[in-house]
């Protein structure tokens, strides 16, 4: 599988909300298509990192969005995520270390947060390294708690 990591267009966008919204975390969290579509055009006004991923002949397969001073005055990475049907096949890790390449350029760090019930996304983010390092209950939903996780680039 070839795959290619490339900056967001607004191209991307539409194709990118349509498939968001069948991803079962994100319904938890209330996105619909537009709010989708009005976050990442705001995200790419405002000169946010933004990254998709296209395998072989299909466009925007995944993305970043890295908000450049968006935690504790360090790179905040917003969102991450892959094409349900493209799941599992090492796109989120392409990505992740592209976005980490390009965060590096400007910060010393990346900060993210993790869903308390998202045990995946928390042991992803352990094997590339990154640390928990506390805890925001009620931050985005009142009944789940998000964990912050950090990854230093240089010391």
């Amino acid at each position: 599988m070839t795959h290619r990591i490339r900056p967001m267009t607004a191209q991307d966008i539409p194709v990118i909300a349509r498939w968001m919204v069948q991803v079962s975390l994100w319904q938890r969290y209330g996105l619909d298509e537009p709010k989708a579509r009005r976050q990442l055009e705001a995200a790419l006004q405002n000169d946010d990192l933004l990254l998709v991923v296209d395998v072989e002949d299909r466009l925007s397969c995944g993305f970043t969005w890295v908000m450049p001073q968006g935690g504790f005055g360090r790179a905040y990475l917003r969102l991450i995520g892959v094409h349900p049907e493209q799941s599992g096949q090492g796109l989120g890790a392409a990505l992740l270390e592209a976005t980490e390449s390009a965060a590096a350029q400007q910060s010393a760090a990346l900060f993210l947060l993790v869903s308390d019930f998202n045990s995946g996304a928390q042991r992803f983010y352990r094997q590339h390294g990154y640390q928990q390092i506390g805890a925001i209950p009620g931050y985005v939903l009142p009944d789940v708690t998000e964990l912050i996780f950090w990854k230093r680039f240089t010391e």
